[in-house]
């Protein structure tokens, strides 16, 4: 898996001049990158980004590149969206760090807050900021073990939820959890859409914590009958049941919740991402007895020193502010007619399958090699995509919701031409 970033691209260096005594050593930022900064992987893209706007960004060449993955559906109203910066930058001036979470009253995490549950149902109106979504993953699993007084967790085969030790129990693959065990105990993972899951919920488990569209997976939706039966076996025995959208949520999937196409509310809504507008923030939301839990028996049950940052819900308020007045969740649907419409006219022998959820899309390669020279010679031509975590042999699309009608032209544009090269 570390080879999936093997990317041979063509990097100018960017020269900076650090005087030492009185020898001036001439160094690269890309020498400083591989130096001082803790790799992922051993094959980073290493291309260095100094600028982005709207649905591009700018390395130190000067070449623009369309970004077709959002930052992993992270900048849903594009990048550095004036509206955005401008509301960011007062808040700036104001104040940023002040206390850990939940002890001041910080206007920006109230406004955010209600915002938020303004577009939530009633059940749901209760927000516990946090870092990030791992960190929503965590405290989730916490509440469900404090509400229900039960230790047994659902998850699912191919789930992703976070890298910390927690959310690492619940990921869905031996690849990634073996480095670490031994992990939590009694973490249940069972195939998405199976009915071995429905059975599994017993009268012994303290929630379910599950996608509610498969993400690394390669965008697996749920089957409606069994999402259904799923919710009613969670009441029949006292299971929290855990959303985690997020990836899916504001707008994704072409709704503004993801669950709202399947008439199915959650106990448990966990978002990041896109929440933090750019900015590192988290969410565990539901309802105001639920996340009361915290506050007791013991004292500050879930802390977290800078979950909620003044400046990170700035950001994401006033990006979730010109979405909601821009009116982009409630006119995705053109935009999602022409993505698919667009999805639909690539053509290539090496296409082995397409789907797709709202603007976001996994075009299925026959193996992860040729998704990588893919994707590779899709950023050589400067269009910036990626592949899923689980599903290695699948190209990611997840532009931001502020593309145009021209650019998403151009983004399968790019695609088309890098595809026939290696048919």
């Amino acid at each position: 898996m570390q080879a999936m970033h093997s990317a041979l691209l063509s990097v100018i260096f960017f020269n900076i001049r650090i005087n030492h005594k009185s020898n001036s050593l001439l160094v690269t930022t890309r020498h400083l990158f591989f130096q001082h900064l803790a790799p992922t992987s051993l094959s980073p893209l290493a291309i260095e980004i100094v600028k982005a706007k709207g649905v591009y960004f700018y390395d130190i060449a000067g070449k623009k590149y369309l970004d077709a993955i959002s930052g992993i559906n992270v900048s849903y109203v594009g990048h550095c969206n004036p509206f955005v910066v401008k509301k960011t930058y007062e808040q700036l001036k104001t104040y940023s760090h002040l206390m850990v979470y939940g002890e001041l009253i910080q206007s920006p995490q109230v406004a955010y807050a209600k915002a938020l549950t303004n577009n939530l149902p009633p059940s749901l109106q209760c927000v516990y900021f946090t870092n990030s979504g791992t960190e929503a993953v965590e405290a989730a699993m916490k509440l469900a073990k404090r509400i229900t007084k039960k230790n047994n967790i659902i998850a699912f085969n191919n789930s992703y939820h976070g890298s910390t030790q927690g959310a690492l129990s619940l990921l869905g693959s031996e690849y990634w959890r073996n480095a670490y065990r031994p992990l939590l105990p009694n973490i249940w993972h069972y195939d998405y859409n199976s009915q071995a899951a429905i059975d599994g919920i017993n009268v012994n488990t303290a929630c379910i914590i599950m996608e509610s569209v498969q993400a690394e997976a390669g965008i697996i939706l749920p089957h409606q009958s069994w999402l259904k039966a799923i919710a009613e076996k969670c009441k029949a025995t006292n299971t929290l049941l855990i959303f985690d959208e997020i990836q899916t949520g504001f707008g994704r999937t072409g709704t503004l919740w993801n669950f709202e196409q399947h008439n199915i509310i959650p106990d448990v809504l966990l978002l990041g991402k896109a929440l933090g507008g750019g900015l590192p923030l988290g969410a565990v939301v539901s309802s105001k007895e639920n996340l009361q839990t915290f506050a007791s028996n013991p004292l500050l049950g879930h802390i977290t020193t800078f979950g909620g940052n003044a400046i990170a819900c700035k950001a994401g308020l006033a990006s979730f502010e010109y979405a909601i007045e821009k009116k982009i969740f409630a006119t995705l649907n053109a935009k999602i007619k022409l993505f698919e419409r667009l999805l639909q006219g690539l053509h290539s022998p090496l296409i082995q399958a397409k789907k797709s959820k709202g603007l976001w899309a996994a075009i299925e390669m026959p193996s992860p090699k040729q998704c990588i020279d893919i994707t590779n010679r899709c950023i050589e031509k400067g269009l910036f995509i990626d592949w899923f975590l689980f599903a290695s042999n699948n190209l990611r699309i997840a532009p931001p919701l502020t593309i145009t009608p021209k650019e998403l032209k151009e983004l399968f544009t790019i695609l088309q031409t890098c595809l026939s090269e290696f048919e």
